[in-house]
Order: C-alpha cells, then sequence, then structure tokens
C-alpha cells in the first residue's frame, strides 16, 4: 500500500531529476526538444498559475488532450502542486463528455484546440469548473473563456513551490472497465510507483543516487494515447527514471512516422497496445524491409489488448534486437501477468506468467487449483489502487478482501495450468474490446434503440484481425426499416467513433429469449453467418 512508501511521489521525484540532470532531454515531440530543466521550470509556473485559478491540494484537473509536451508538463505541475490528473478519452462527445468531466468534479479543464466546440457546447453546464486552459490556440486568437495555456507555462516564478509532498498524492485513472460510464480509479502516487517497480529505491535520495549510477538513461516511446493506462504508465516510469520520453508527433498514431523517431531517436523501449498497433507497424516494416535502423529497440511492449502470437513473431523478424513483453494488468491493478518472448521462441496468445500476489477464484472466493482446468476470476494483491472515485458498490466489488487480503478483480477470467502459466479468457461479460478500447455493448444498444424505426439491437464483439474485435450490431426495425447512413447520424450524436458498429444488420428474426434478455449466443450466430456470407459475396 502507499503507507509502505510514504515519501514517494511524483512531484518530489520529478523535481529530484531535474535538479541532478537538468541538461538532458525530458521530451522529444518532432522538431521541438525539452530538457528536464525546462520542464521543471516550466511546470512550477503551471502549477503556480493553477494555484492562483483557486485549485487546492485535492483539486481536479481534466486533461483533455492528444499526446503532446502540453501533457507531460501539465501532469508534472499538478504532481507538484498536488491536484490530482483525470484523464479524458477525446474521442467523446458532448454527453460522455460532460458525465466524465461532471463526475470528476474538474475544476480546471486543459483542451487541445481541436475541442474547442465541444468545450463550448459543455460550459454552462459545469458550475465546478473554474478556469480552462486551450493549448496550441493563438494567444491573441483564443476563446474569451480560456487562458492560453502557453502563458501559463511562461510567465510567472519558476522556482520550485516549496510545499510539502506525500505518498498519498492521487491521480485519476478513468477507465470504461465494464460498466456503460468511465469510472476513476484513484491511485496514491506511492503506491502506483510500487505496483509498477518503477524504483526499488525506498526515498527520493536513494532512487537518484541509483540514477547517477546507470550507465545512460531509458529512452522511449508510448505509441498509445497518454490518455490510456499503457501510453501513461510508460510515461511516467521513463520519467521517474530520468528518462527521455519521445512523443509521436501525429493526430494519431503513424506506423511510417511511429518507425522513423524510432530510429532518428535511438528508442530504446516502444510501448503499444496489442494487434491494433503491431499490424499496421508489420505492415510498414514488409512494404519497405530494411528501410529502418532498429537496432536500439531493445524492448517492446504491450498491455490492454490481446497480442497474437503471429504478428510477435513478425515483428521479431525486423527488430532482431528486441524482446517483446506482453503485460496482463487493468487501470486497477499491474503486473498482473506477463508474457515474454525474445527472437527464436513462440508461445500461445494470451498465456501468462502471474505476478506476485496473483490468484484465481471461483465466485464464491474458493481459490481455484493449478491444473484443474477450471476457469476462476483473476485477483491481484499488494499495492492497489484506493477504489473508484464516488463508487462504493463498484469499489466493493472490484475491491473485494478474502481471508483479509485486499484484493482488485476488475473482471477478467483466467484458466489456471498444470504449469503454473494463466491461459486469459477474457472478461466475465460481454465487454468489448477493439483495438485497446473497452465499449460496453448495453451502451451502444441504448444508444441504438433511440434511431427512429429502431425496435431493438444486440450489440456484439467479433473478431477483427487488426482490432482485436469489432463492434457489430443486430437491427430490428419496424416498417419501413431505417437506413444504416440515418442510424449511423444518430450515433455519431451520442457516441464516441469507436464505439459505432463496423457492420450494422437489419433483420427480423427474434434474438432475444422469451424472459426478455438478448440470447447473445443466437445473436453472435445470425452476426457470423452474416459476415461469411458478405465475406464471399465480396461485400
Amino acid at each position: 500500500m502507499a503507507s509502505d512508501y510514504p515519501y514517494l511521489n511524483f512531484g518530489d521525484l520529478f523535481e529530484a531529476v531535474a535538479a541532478t540532470f537538468p541538461e538532458r532531454t525530458a521530451v522529444i515531440y518532432g522538431g521541438d526538444r525539452l530538457s528536464w530543466q525546462d520542464l521543471d521550470r516550466r511546470a512550477n509556473r503551471l502549477a503556480r498559475a493553477l494555484s492562483v485559478m483557486g485549485l487546492e491540494p485535492g483539486s481536479k484537473v481534466a486533461f483533455y488532450l492528444r499526446n503532446s509536451p502540453a501533457y507531460v508538463e501539465l501532469f508534472a505541475a499538478c504532481a507538484k502542486g498536488r491536484f490530482v490528473h483525470a484523464n479524458v478519452n477525446y474521442r467523446y462527445v458532448a454527453e460522455e463528455l460532460h458525465y466524465l468531466l461532471d463526475n470528476a468534479d474538474a475544476e480546471v479543464v486543459a483542451y487541445d484546440a481541436e475541442f474547442r466546440g465541444e468545450i463550448d457546447k459543455l460550459r454552462d453546464r459545469l458550475p465546478t469548473v473554474k478556469a480552462y486552459l486551450e493549448v496550441g490556440g493563438s494567444p491573441h486568437e483564443g476563446p474569451a473563456f480560456a487562458l492560453p495555456f502557453e502563458v501559463c507555462c511562461r510567465e510567472g516564478s519558476a522556482e520550485p513551490l516549496g510545499n510539502e509532498r506525500s505518498g498519498e498524492d492521487l491521480y485519476f485513472m478513468y477507465t470504461g472497465g465494464t460498466t456503460g460510464y468511465p469510472k476513476a480509479v484513484m491511485w496514491p502516487a506511492a503506491a502506483r510507483i510500487a505496483a509498477i517497480g518503477m524504483t526499488p529505491a525506498p526515498d527520493v535520495a536513494s532512487h537518484i543516487e541509483l540514477l547517477k549510477q546507470a550507465d545512460h538513461a531509458p529512452v522511449a516511446l508510448p505509441a498509445a494515447p497518454l490518455m490510456h493506462s499503457t501510453g501513461l504508465t510508460t510515461m511516467l516510469s521513463t520519467l521517474v527514471n530520468g528518462g527521455t520520453l519521445v512523443l509521436l508527433p501525429t493526430r494519431s498514431f503513424d506506423a511510417a512516422a511511429c518507425l522513423a523517431q524510432l530510429e532518428a531517436h535511438r528508442v530504446e523501449r516502444l510501448a503499444l497496445v496489442g494487434d491494433a498497433f503491431s499490424l499496421p507497424l508489420l505492415e510498414a516494416l514488409e512494404a519497405e524491409p530494411g528501410r529502418y535502423d532498429l537496432d536500439s529497440v531493445k524492448l517492446i511492449s504491450s498491455a490492454g489488448a490481446m497480442w497474437s502470437e503471429r504478428l510477435k513473431q513478425g515483428l521479431l523478424r525486423h527488430f532482431t534486437a528486441a524482446q517483446l513483453s506482453d503485460s496482463l494488468g487493468s487501470s486497477e491493478g499491474s503486473r498482473i501477468g506477463i508474457s515474454t518472448t525474445r527472437p527464436g521462441e513462440s508461445g500461445a496468445t494470451g498465456r501468462f506468467r502471474p505476478g506476485e500476489g496473483v490468484k484465481l477464484f471461483r465466485e464464491d472466493f474458493t481459490e481455484v487449483a493449478a491444473g484443474s482446468g477450471e476457469a476462476g476470476r483473476l485477483a491481484k494483491a499488494g499495492p492497489l489502487p484506493l477504489g473508484y472515485y464516488k463508487d462504493e458498490a463498484g469499489t466493493a466489488s472490484t475491491f473485494p478482501v478474502v481471508d483479509g487480503v485486499r484484493y482488485s478483480m476488475a473482471g477478467d477470467w483466467c484458466r489456471l495450468e498444470a504449469d503454473g502459466t494463466m491461459t486469459l479468457l477474457g472478461r466475465g461479460n460481454n465487454c468489448i474490446n477493439t483495438g485497446g478500447e473497452k465499449v460496453y455493448p448495453e451502451e451502444v444498444e441504448e444508444a441504438l434503440k433511440q434511431v427512429p424505426g429502431v425496435k431493438d439491437a444486440a450489440v456484439l464483439g467479433m473478431p477483427d484481425e487488426r482490432w482485436g474485435e469489432r463492434v457489430t450490431a443486430i437491427v430490428r426495425g419496424s416498417t419501413p426499416a431505417p437506413s444504416t447512413e440515418a442510424i449511423q447520424d444518430h450515433l455519431s450524436q451520442n457516441l464516441a467513433r469507436y464505439k459505432h458498429p463496423r457492420v450494422l444488420l437489419l433483420t427480423d428474426v427474434e434474438f432475444r429469449h422469451e424472459n426478455g434478455k438478448i440470447n447473445y449466443r443466437e445473436a453472435r450466430r445470425i452476426m457470423a453467418a452474416h459476415l461469411e456470407n458478405s465475406a464471399h459475396s465480396g461485400e
């Protein structure tokens, strides 16, 4: 728990790294480089500006941002000022966005200029927000309701804040999880540092001595968004260890740009999310074999989605100096399982070595034995979050105490093999994981049923080579049935694009049980037959 390391927090660690290695590069973003000294000074100014806006320790700051140095600077400012990071999925539209900002009790919202329109539509419905910060817009042409982010980083005192921080200082990690609405996982800094194993040192001074003894600083590129746990964890691990963070200078993932950045900056670690990132990388590599010098890459890590063995082996053919680390974890717990693959090795997809403190439990909380062939709910003990913000029932369900030990049980089900490895079976519900994004079927079903002419809907995750799963929907309509265009137009007003069904099947076939519940087995059969017929017909 956090109390095991009461003095470790991100603010103190960042400050100590900057004082020790001021000239070292902290962030690379296209042609821009930010030194540790500059990062530290800009974060100090920004933290003071947030205080002037009325923030106090524990105040929430919403990060409605793509990957950029601003995300790093704002997180550092929050850590220094003891404010709480609250990530925002930038794919959200009005209602989803409003729910998260309202649920977080956000007092400051930092947003990229491209999202100004969404923010402007919601301002009147967000009474707790004291200030808005616009990133990337013109300081002279921005909206009257927002302050320019850059001005807050450039003006004011850059001296250390001089405040006393704690290992109990929080950051939020919002996750779609297995509920229809995102929930904020509350991580104390010290617990998160311990859970990830960011340092073996018990205090800041000891940690800095370890960094001084290291022969070089890590260089990492998180290909995943920083607003997701995989990207943010990579960012934090790199910065805590005095490294250099390379961010893609593109709005979304671009395989060619990623490969160019790996080569140009001699990146050592690439962090991605399963097949959704691996497939375009492999396609780019095989289209131009030998174009990129990738010998600097020693580790490719993935978390948050299935990573197929076929794509792992394909990447190893090109990243000949790298090993692959496939992590099983969640926003609610880390280091649950690990699968490492080196050149010449192979292994089953979804097979992991359990981490320390990991067990499998039946629904009655009795433990599953290895080799029994029985499925169990995955549980992780050790440094854990406090729970979910403003959700006591969800916290009690996800973080139960079994025989006096508190566990994180996010909902994954596994089988414990005789050799001690775990085979991941999936969530014990119908949660869809598409390219690392979690989609709650009932949420999409309800949105579909709001479309004029739609009588019923069943939403399913079907296998997809690139995305792991794709969102599909079976819709029963009235006569005349609505067009697929009309349905998609309606969804665009209510759901983020990644939640939209990639396949819409209009049918008159009944897919519910007599008790009124959706017969997902029958619905899946109907959809599989449709997809097979479409493939044969060349649609």
